[in-house]
Order: C-alpha cells, then sequence, then structure tokens
C-alpha cells in the first residue's frame, strides 16, 4: 500500500488549481505591488490601465466593501495599501481582465507616487527602536544567574539564521465563483480552508455560510500556504463580488517569490554554562525574530522557538526571551518546523562553541545531556524521552566512533580535500501550542453499494495524507482502499478546520476518522448479530469485505450487509469530532502541557569539503528516527528523506537576501539556489527507533512531516568540523554555509 494519488500524478491527471476547468465569463487578476520598501502612498493613477484593451475594472483600497484588512492574530495587514506601504511586493491594486495577459499588460501602466521613508531590515534595529508586533516572551527555569557563578565553563556567542524560501512547485493562488443568491465559492491553494474563508468574509462583508472554500490539493504548501494563501484568496474573492463574474489569480513564481514571505530570519544571542564534566547546567538565549512588515504567524511560531529553544537536552537553569520584530519585509511565515530549528540551531551553535574550546567532540556534549525520562523542559511538561534510545540504536547500528575514526584517518592523508561528521538528536512537540486548534472533525458516508466517501478537514499537499485517511477507513471496515475516496477539503462538509500544519493534520483528521467509522461499524455489527447468529457483537469484526465471528470468516459479505441495514432504516453516515486530550499551556505561567507526545531521533550526517573551491558534499545521513508504528512505511519514508534534504538546503545554499532597501535580489532560480539530484546526500538510511512506548497519534503512529527537516542541520556542523580540520580559524554561526562563506573561512587570514 503505497499514495494513492500516485498513478494520477505520474499520468499528468491530477486536479490542481489551475487545472480546475474556468466557467464562462471568467476574468483574470493581476496585482500591481509597491516598488519600495517603507513609505507614504500619496496618489494612485489608475486611469491608464483603465483605459488598456480587455480591462473590467481596477481596485483599490477605497473600493473596498469589506474590512481592508486580513491580518488573523494582530490586524495590521491591509489587503490592499491605503495611506503607507510596508514592503516591497506589498498589493496597491488589482487589475482585472478578460485575459491574464492583459491584465498583467494593463497592470505595467499604474503609477503612484510615494514619499519614501527609510525602510528597516535588521531585526536588532526593530528591536532597538521598540518597533514590536507583540509583547517579548520568555521562558524561565531555576536560576540562571545563579547556575553561572557555579559554572566551570561559560561559552558566549552570536548567531545569525537566515530565511528559506518555501518555492512550493505549485505557485499561490485562487479562483472566486459567484453562486446564487449573492453566494461565493472559492478554490483557494490553502492549507487553510477556514482561514481563508475567514478573510474572505472579511474583506467582502459577507457571512461564513455564504462562502464555500474547496480544496482538491496543493502542489506543495511547506508552510507557505498556511496563511498567505488568504491575501489571493481575498484579491479575486473582492474582484468576482464587484465585476459579478468569476476571477482568476494564479501568481508567476518571480511574483510569488516578491510578494510573499520567507522562514524567518532569526539573529540571536546565547550563553551556556557546564560544569567540569561538560553537563549543560545554564542556558541564557535571546532571539530577535524577523517577523516582516505584519504579523501573519509570526507570534505562534516565536513561542514554538522557545518550546525547542533546548533541544533533546535537559538544562536546569534556563532563561530564554524572544522578540518578534517588525521590519519592512513580506510578512514572514510558517514554514516546515515552524521556528523550532532556529531554537534548535543556536543551542547546538552553543554545544559546537564549547566543543570547540574545551577542545572535545561536540557528540560527546550531546549524549551527555540527552533528555530522560522524569525530566522537565523549560515550559513545564514532563518528558517521556527517547532521546537517549535513538542515539543509542544509531550508534549501535552505524558505529559512530567507527565513522569519526573514518574521517579522522582520511584527513590525516589528505591535503585538499577533508570530510567531517556530525551528530544531530532532534526532540520535537507535536500539537498545535494553541490549544482550541487541536480539534478536528470528519463525515463518512458508506453507501449502499459497499463503497465508502471520507471528509476532513486535512489538506493534501504531498505529503500523503488522503492515503492514510483513506487506510483509517478500509481498516475500520475491513475493505480494500479502492472502496474508499478521500474527497476535497471543503468548508461545506467539514466547517472551523484547523489548517493542515503542525504536523497535526494525519493524527487529528485520523482520529475524527477513526471515530465516525467506529460508530458506523458499531450500528453494522448490529444488524449482522441476527444474521450470523452470534451472542453478541464483541464475537464480530470486519475482515477482508466479510463478517467474521470468533475470527472465522462467515457468509455475510460487506455489501448485503450494508444494504440490509439500508433496509433496516440504520444510519449509514456519520460525522465525528476529536480534540487531542490532555494537553493545554498557560503563558500568564508560561507553564503547561502543550504537546500530545514528543518525536525524538539521532541523526549522524558526515561530508567531504574541497578545501581548494569551498565546495562540498554530503556523504550520508544516518539516522534512528521514532517513526511510532508507522500506518504508511513508503509515504513515511519519503516525507523523512524530503525533509532531511530541505533541512541542508537550508543550511548550506538556500540564501534569502534582501538589499539595504528591503528589494529581494533572490527573486528567482538563477540567484535562488535549491538542492538538486547531484546536491543530494549520497545516502539517506533510515532506522525506525524500536520501542514500545504507546501515544496519543492514530494507530500509534507518529507524526512525521516536521521532524525529519530537523536532522539536516547536522550538515551544516559537519561542514564546519571539516573546515576546522583544515584551517585555525573559528567559522561563525551563520546560516547557510554556502560555499562562498566555506571558501572565505578556508582563507579567512
Amino acid at each position: 500500500m503505497k499514495n494513492i494519488d500516485s498513478t494520477s500524478h505520474v499520468r499528468g491527471e491530477s486536479v490542481y488549481l489551475d487545472d480546475v476547468p474556468v466557467v464562462r465569463g471568467t476574468l483574470y487578476a493581476c496585482v500591481f505591488d509597491s516598488p519600495v520598501a517603507h513609505g507614504k502612498l500619496k496618489s494612485i493613477d489608475t486611469s491608464e490601465a483603465e483605459k488598456s484593451e480587455g480591462v473590467v475594472r481596477v481596485i483599490t483600497a477605497k473600493d473596498l466593501i469589506g474590512e481592508n484588512q486580513i491580518g488573523g492574530i494582530v490586524p495590521d495587514e491591509p489587503l490592499l495599501a491605503d495611506g503607507e506601504v510596508h514592503f516591497q511586493g506589498m498589493p496597491i491594486a488589482i487589475v482585472v481582465a478578460e485575459s491574464e495577459e492583459l491584465a498583467r499588460k494593463a497592470a505595467k501602466k499604474i503609477t503612484v507616487e510615494i514619499d519614501e521613508l527609510t525602510p528597516v531590515t535588521d531585526p536588532r534595529v526593530a528591536a532597538a527602536n521598540g518597533d514590536l508586533i507583540v509583547p517579548p516572551k520568555k521562558f524561565v527555569m531555576g536560576d540562571t544567574a545563579a547556575a553561572f557563578a557555579g559554572c566551570e565553563h561559560v561559552f558566549e556567542g552570536k548567531v545569525e539564521i537566515n530565511g528559506q524560501e518555501h518555492l512550493y512547485i505549485e505557485t499561490q493562488g485562487a479562483y472566486a465563483v459567484p453562486t446564487e443568491n449573492g453566494g461565493l465559492k472559492v478554490y483557494s491553494s490553502t492549507q487553510g480552508p477556514t482561514a481563508v474563508q475567514r478573510a474572505v468574509c472579511r474583506v467582502t462583508g459577507m457571512a461564513m455560510h455564504q462562502v464555500e472554500v474547496d480544496v482538491q490539493r496543493l502542489g506543495g504548501g511547506f508552510g507557505g500556504k498556511e496563511d498567505q494563501a488568504n491575501a489571493w484568496a481575498g484579491i479575486v474573492a473582492v474582484a468576482t463580488q464587484l465585476t459579478g463574474r468569476p476571477v482568476k489569480y494564479a501568481l508567476h513564481r518571480m511574483e510569488d517569490m516578491r510578494m510573499t514571505g520567507k522562514r524567518h530570519p532569526y539573529s540571536a544571542d546565547y550563553r551556556i554554562g557546564l560544569d567540569r564534566d561538560t553537563k549543560i547546567v545554564a542556558y541564557e538565549v535571546t532571539f530577535y525574530q524577523n517577523a516582516g512588515a505584519s504579523c501573519d504567524l509570526s507570534p505562534p511560531v516565536l513561542e514554538r522557538t522557545l518550546f525547542h529553544c533546548t533541544n533533546s537536552y535537559f538544562v536546569p537553569n534556563v532563561t530564554a526571551t524572544a522578540y518578534c520584530c517588525r521590519t519592512n519585509l513580506p510578512p514572514n511565515t510558517a514554514f516546515r518546523g515552524f521556528g523550532g530549528p532556529q531554537g534548535m540551531f543556536v543551542i547546538e551553535s552553543a554545544i559546537a562553541h564549547a566543543a570547540e574550546k574545551l577542545g572535545v567532540k561536540a557528540a560527546e556534549i550531546q549524549r551527555r545531556n540527552l533528555l530522560e525520562d522524569g525530566d522537565e523542559f523549560p515550559y513545564g511538561q514532563i518528558a517521556e524521552s527517547d532521546a537517549v534510545t535513538s542515539w543509542t540504536q544509531a550508534d549501535a547500528k552505524y558505529d559512530l566512533a567507527a565513522l569519526q575514526q573514518e574521517a579522522d584517518d582520511f584527513n590525516a592523508s589528505s591535503k585538499y580535500f577533508r570530510k567531517g561528521v556530525a551528530t544531530m538528536p532532534v526532540c520535537f512537540g507535536i500539537s498545535f501550542t494553541k490549544t482550541p486548534m487541536n480539534q478536528a472533525r470528519s463525515l463518512v458516508h458508506v453507501y449502499t453499494d459497499g463503497s465508502v466517501a471520507v471528509s476532513t478537514g486535512a489538506v493534501e499537499m504531498g505529503q500523503g495524507v488522503n492515503t492514510k485517511m483513506a487506510q483509517v477507513a478500509a481498516k475500520m471496515f475491513g475493505l480494500d482502499i479502492g472502496q474508499v475516496k478521500v474527497h476535497t477539503t471543503n468548508t461545506l462538509r467539514i466547517a472551523n478546520t484547523s489548517p493542515t500544519a503542525a504536523s497535526a493534520a494525519a493524527d487529528l483528521n485520523g482520529k475524527a476518522t477513526q471515530i465516525a467509522c467506529e460508530t458506523i461499524r458499531k450500528r453494522l455489527l448490529e444488524v449482522a448479530l441476527p444474521l450470523v447468529e452470534a451472542a453478541s457483537v464483541d464475537e464480530l469484526s470486519l475482515q477482508d469485505g466479510y463478517v467474521h465471528r470468533n475470527g472465522e470468516k462467515t457468509s455475510l459479505d460487506w455489501q448485503t450487509l450494508v444494504m440490509d441495514a439500508h433496509l433496516q432504516r440504520v444510519n449509514l453516515s456519520e460525522h465525528s469530532h476529536y480534540a487531542t486530550p490532555g494537553i493545554g499551556f498557560d503563558w500568564s505561567t508560561a507553564k503547561g502541557h502543550p504537546f500530545a507526545y514528543h518525536v525524538y531521533g539521532t541523526a549522524i550526517v558526515g561530508v567531504t569539503v574541497d578545501c581548494l573551491r569551498g565546495r562540498y558534499e554530503v556523504d550520508y545521513v544516518l539516522c534512528c528516527h521514532d517513526f511510532g508504528t508507522s500506518m504508511n512505511t513508503a509515504v513515511d519514508l519519503g516525507q523523512i528523506e524530503g525533509g532531511i534534504v530541505q533541512g541542508i538546503g537550508w543550511m548550506t545554499m538556500e540564501e534569502v537576501v534582501y538589499d539595504e532597501n528591503g528589494k529581494l535580489r533572490s527573486n528567482a532560480l538563477s540567484t535562488y539556489k535549491v538542492p538538486d539530484i547531484y546536491s543530494v546526500p549520497k545516502e539517506i538510511a533510515v532506522l525506525p527507533l524500536e520501542t514500545t512506548r504507546e501515544n496519543l497519534a492514530i494507530f500509534n503512529s507518529k507524526a512525521v512531516g516536521e521532524p525529519p527537516l530537523m536532522y539536516g542541520i547536522g550538515a551544516y556542523f559537519a561542514i564546519r568540523n571539516a573546515v576546522m580540520s583544515y584551517t585555525d580559524c573559528s567559522p561563525a554561526f551563520d546560516l547557510p554555509f554556502t560555499p562562498e562563506k566555506v571558501l572565505m573561512s578556508l582563507y579567512r587570514s
């Protein structure tokens, strides 16, 4: 059992936003966006655009019927600029025309008068100016001031963390179609259908029951379509409302890169204290998050940075402070890991710093400080830890000492090539940290021919969630998966959805589907009871399309049972609800139990660096990963391998560059580099963690979307170790570690 979409994908039959058949009379939108990063918007001249061929209407902020606002957490994000512009790429006007080409041609004729203001692109400058989106967040455990006084070793430093472009294959887009009685149907490339529904209602002034949002699938999301899809849906909805005709907008790649936010860049300061046995006693860290021009999802991203600031380690004394800094860049947003990787990178940098100064391997400090059962996280949750187990199993399988010795022997005899080895333990919490978001619903229909339809709030974006939902239904009813169809994600069938994010979609929606199927299954077994002459339903099960009694197959097949139930007027549909139990967090005390469980793992990463040219290859990523009981090993391995490569890309080559005027310079695939087939690791090996520990995930599986990305962090430190074996320099903790930076580090003197 692999991915149910594989066949349609390779045949080119899978439907994405741009494949939705257009309705007669459809218009096409194009945005005119701000050419400067910060300034007073004095005037907008749309007259030439309005006279252009095929143009039906040009829309500015004054034309909106609803509220000019799409900010969800903080109302600080206008749909269209009004009075000020806050970043290059900020939408100012919408051109609506008879074709995409004519809309784009006309948009170029719009002119604006802007009194430019000095843009801020550095989060530390924003913090110094007091320009914060929300008040600072802080975690405190123990007493760091007292603990540092008793430390044998104290080290401090600075870390710079760059952003990352999502570069989903399918760009942002939406298509709005008017429906009867003043309604609206919006096809959106979004991870959050309900978020789009709310945004559309806000800018149009419509009620939520008038707006239907439908999502077939996404061509990738990685968090970039969790909140940022709202703007494009709002734009086509407003255009449809004002023209009375369907309107479509699918962004071109360079538009998408220019106008959308990225993974949050951070700047951070750390201070780490160890005892004589290299146990970490105290850790202080201050994060400066570059949020961009408006809130978007920056506060919850910032919070998850704090939640993961100590990664897989137990540190008894922690003070972690985080600032959400407003700058004149596009609003940065969710990205796979959601702030967690940034927090992890800083403590890994602090450990690498300490190891270098003490003359020991970082792995020694990492191993000595891993979380154990009963240890407390800085936010109050008590660990049920497999950190040591994953390290031990990885070491037993791959032999870290032998790999390190192999690298050392190579380096001793090689003049211009050096090998580096690094270990990367991972501990990642699974749940939305905003507790009310941890809920989901599922609608299951069993039809009289025995086929099954499933609708949930989960959005398929290449991660295989539809396959897992189909597996849940098939397993619960004892059917072949071909008898189950998972339908589009639609706000009329499943209302008030949480976004497909936080690695929680399969758990939440799978549990809801399981509950719905179990309810229907019990009804069917009650019908079967007299038909197979069983004493109680406890004797009965559904397997391989038949009713079984005490494990033995009966003559009562699934389709006959379903039809009999229908003739007896038994309900063959169920709409169920699931909410993760036992979780909660109180920000007034900054303590609680925010995660249903944690995913643990350990990776060993090896690289070879060409010390003449600064180039490098990743030789291997060998990891022991906590699958739980995998529902679908092929799908999960795909997620792990993809996550590792995406993480390596962020660490080594994906450099987002804005100039001092806030203009994106890495604005195309010629200037923004992502891993290709030649830059992926030569070997990726994944050992499933052996554990009997139970969890709250569906069928005791574990979330697999985000945690593997963090293994890629090991590539940074492996390259750094290789560089340090060649030269006496100590490279700054400044990611990505591009070949240019490697070369500069090798020959800094």
